[in-house]
C-alpha cells in the first residue's frame, strides 16, 4: 500500500512540474511578453488562448485528483513533505535541461539540506 501512495505522490509532483515547464513556455513565447507590456488583462487573455495552458490546466488538475487519493492514505506533513523535496530537485534538474538555468552551490545545499530532511520526516523507524 505505501508503494503505491509513494507511486501517486510521484506522479502528483510530476503533473505539478509538468504543468510548471509547460506554462513557462507559454509565458516565454514573444505573443505573450509583448502582451505583458499592455497590461495584465492582455497577458491573461493571451495566455488563456495558448492550448499549451489548457493542457498544463488538465495536467494540474489530474495530479490534484491523485494528491486526493494520496492525503487520504497518508499524513499531510509527510506527504507534502516527500512532493516538496520530489518537486525541489525534479524543478532544479528541469530548469537546468530545457531552460539552461543554474543553481549557486548554496542553492543546491540548500535542496539536498531539504532532501535529507525530508528523509528523516518519511522514515518511519520505532
Amino acid at each position: 500500500m505505501k508503494i503505491i501512495t509513494y507511486a501517486l505522490i510521484v506522479f502528483s509532483t510530476l503533473c505539478t512540474l509538468g504543468a510548471q515547464l509547460i506554462l513557462k513556455n507559454v509565458v516565454s513565447h514573444p505573443n505573450a511578453k509583448s502582451a505583458m507590456g499592455t497590461g495584465v488583462i492582455s497577458f491573461l487573455e493571451t495566455a488563456l488562448s495558448h492550448p499549451l495552458t489548457w493542457l498544463a490546466l488538465v495536467l494540474q488538475g489530474t495530479g490534484y485528483i491523485s494528491w486526493l487519493i494520496v492525503i487520504s492514505r497518508e499524513k499531510l506533513a509527510v506527504s507534502f513533505a516527500l512532493s516538496g523535496s520530489t518537486f525541489y530537485l525534479l524543478t532544479a534538474f528541469s530548469a537546468w535541461y530545457f531552460y539552461s538555468e543554474r543553481l549557486t552551490a548554496y542553492q543546491w545545499t540548500g535542496i539536498i539540506f531539504i532532501s535529507f530532511g525530508v528523509l528523516l520526516i518519511a522514515y518511519h523507524g520505532r
